[in-house]
């Protein structure tokens, strides 16, 4: 744990007013997705009042917050009108899609954007964070080249060799990206990540291949100590595995030689003090024998950290809630064995429908969490199991086959036609 002083916009505090009829810390999400639910749950519980904003009605946040708003958070005007309406006392970006300019110039103005307006600009930018994290964090990461063409594509891919891993400017969970293994293959993968980031851009990040033993999470929390100072605590290491671009299954604790935890740990907190604020960070390395490697971060609750619901007391959305309120903290804690894996659409439809729940909870540790989502695509992330055991393995085991079961048994019914069709 590392002590830093104190933090602008968010304030260390001892007590808490009522929602709705009192006052409450008002916290507004920007992005209400299965992970926005967690945090919204958990600020709850603390007593904030919840003010969910997304581009779609009925995300999942919105089904358990106060109040709720469909917005297109690129809209700036329309996003500076809703800050203004609400006066929320902390803005929560949980996505990406958002006009950070505009939260720049709202943070310039008084409002608190978590952790803060400029880190999350940076962070939803690839090339912004890498150059951060490179230039001023001083840790170590692959190279990498930024291309806007093809003829640049190919220049930068000759540079750089292949494998070569293209990734969208802005993205999240593996959208838009890709491994390059022959040269031919470059023009097609530049247009899969200029065309399908979370927004359309022909600015594209091109990364050298690093054949890792390992990928990692480090949740790291910047917070309020019981004293009201802000620290530091890195939790411990979670791995992951991504079958294809996305994030498939997690596990905590994840066991390295102690040189190789302290150089995670040293590079999480050197990034997450460079962005400062307060809140959980996801801190994505890469571990190839005895070296570390910077990969990535974002600044809120992780999708790898959904295994967190299993492993720790206090989940990286209750952590993150505490920090975001201004209530201390004590940590990290002891982690028990754990392993989220994802429960996937494997076509699209409306109202999904998850069977084979008796027999997905019929091991004892095993939760299924059910985001809510009201329509479905093929490899849409509709829910994740969560297991514990006596081993790491054991649990990733408990965690398939729970995942595995309800997955068989997801039906859709057409909203025209009021029928059911089972994949």
């Amino acid at each position: 744990m590392s002590a830093t002083g104190r933090v602008a916009g968010v304030t260390f505090r001892d007590r808490v007013g009522s929602p709705l009829v009192g006052d409450a810390p008002k916290v507004m999400l920007l992005g209400s997705g299965e992970l926005g639910r967690e945090i919204a749950i958990e600020a709850m519980r603390l007593g904030a009042e919840v003010i969910a904003v997304d581009r779609y009605a009925d995300a999942p946040a919105m089904q358990v917050a106060h109040r709720h708003h469909v917005l297109a958070m690129t809209d700036a005007a329309g996003l500076r009108a809703l800050v203004l309406r609400e006066a929320p006392d902390v803005i929560v970006p949980e996505i990406e899609q958002i006009a950070t300019a505009e939260l720049v110039r709202l943070e310039q103005e008084g409002w608190t954007v978590i952790p803060r307006a400029e880190s999350t600009r940076a962070t939803m930018d690839r090339e912004r964070i890498r150059r951060l994290a490179v230039e001023q964090a001083r840790v170590k990461a692959s190279a990498f080249r930024m291309v806007e063409s093809v003829e640049e594509t190919r220049r930068a891919v000759q540079e750089l060799g292949v494998p070569a891993v293209f990734k969208a400017v802005m993205s999240s969970s593996g959208h838009g990206m890709s491994v390059v293994r022959d040269v031919g293959a470059a023009e097609a993968a530049y247009r899969e990540a200029s065309e399908h980031g979370r927004v359309r851009n022909a600015r594209v990040m091109i990364e050298e291949f690093i054949p890792f033993d390992t990928e990692v999470t480090m949740l790291t929390l910047r917070h309020y100590d019981p004293n009201g100072r802000v620290v530091t605590s890195v939790m411990e290491p979670v791995a992951h595995l991504r079958p294809g671009t996305l994030y498939h299954e997690s596990w905590q604790p994840e066991q390295f030689p102690l040189d190789v935890t302290r150089a995670l740990e040293a590079t999480a907190t050197a990034v997450t003090d460079q962005l400062g604020g307060v809140g959980i960070f996801g801190v994505e390395c890469f571990v190839r024998g005895g070296t570390v490697y910077f990969s990535e971060v974002s600044p809120r609750p992780h999708d790898t950290g959904l295994v967190t619901l299993g492993s720790q007391w206090n989940s990286e959305f209750a952590l993150h809630a505490r920090a975001i309120l201004g209530l201390p903290y004590v940590g990290p804690e002891p982690t028990t064995p754990a392993a989220a894996h994802v429960i996937l659409a494997s076509a699209s439809g409306w109202a999904p429908s998850f069977g084979g729940l008796a027999s997905a909870l019929g091991t004892s540790g095993v939760r299924v969490f059910l985001f809510g989502k009201p329509e479905a695509y093929p490899d849409r992330r509709l829910g994740v199991a969560v297991a514990r055991g006596r081993t790491v393995g054991e649990a990733r085991a408990f965690a398939e086959k729970a995942a595995h079961t309800v997955e068989r048994e997801i039906e859709f019914r057409s909203p025209a036609a009021g029928t059911t069709a089972h994949h």
